[in-house]
C-alpha cells in the first residue's frame, strides 16, 4: 500500500510493529513525538514482569521501557525512529511479514 506526499511523491507508511525491550532505554522520546498513543512507559520488575509506572511499583522497577498500548492506531510517519537513540523500534510496510 503507497500514498502520496503533498506534492505527488510516493511515500509508503512503515508502521511500528515492536520495540526491542534490551535496546529500549525509556528516555521517552518517542512517546512525546507521537500524537496518537501508539506507546506507554512501563517498567520492569526484578523478576522481568511488566509493571504499570505508579507510587506503589517504584520499589520494584528495574527500569522503564517503552511498550506498544495501540498498536493500531500507528500511521506509519516514522518519528518515532527518527528521535530514537537507541534504535530500539522495528517498522514494517503495510501487507509486511512481522518477524
Amino acid at each position: 500500500m503507497s500514498f502520496a506526499a503533498r506534492d505527488g511523491r510516493e511515500w509508503i507508511p512503515e508502521y511500528l510493529t515492536s520495540i526491542d525491550d534490551k535496546k529500549c532505554i525509556g528516555c521517552g522520546r518517542c512517546f512525546k513525538v507521537c500524537g496518537r498513543d501508539v506507546m506507554t512507559l512501563k517498567g520492569i520488575s526484578e523478576e522481568g514482569e511488566l509493571v504499570d509506572l505508579d507510587d506503589d511499583a517504584d520499589d520494584e522497577i528495574e527500569k522503564k521501557i517503552m511498550v506498544l498500548n495501540d498498536e493500531g492506531a500507528c500511521i506509519g510517519c516514522g518519528a518515532c525512529a527518527r528521535v530514537c537513540p537507541a534504535n530500539c523500534q522495528i517498522h514494517a510496510s503495510a501487507g509486511a511479514e512481522v518477524t
